[in-house]
């Protein structure tokens, strides 16, 4: 039980005292970093997603059309 104490106080300690906490303003820049990324990383799936369906279409349309 005293290793656990042990290891919470030194977490604790650590989280105030060691850790780097963002500012406001650089909280703000990096959650429209990740939303910018986050909707390009959408739009290149739903790219991909568009293209192999029309892939598959014209793939399914050839061997019945047959």
């Amino acid at each position: 039980m005293n290793s656990l104490t042990t290891y919470l106080r030194e977490a604790y300690n650590e989280l105030l005292n060691k850790v780097t906490w963002p500012t406001w303003d650089e909280l703000q820049e990096s959650a429209v970093v990740v939303l910018i990324a986050s909707l390009l990383i959408a739009f290149v799936v739903m790219g991909m997603d568009l293209a192999s369906q029309k892939i598959m279409k014209f793939i399914y349309k050839t061997i019945v059309g047959s």
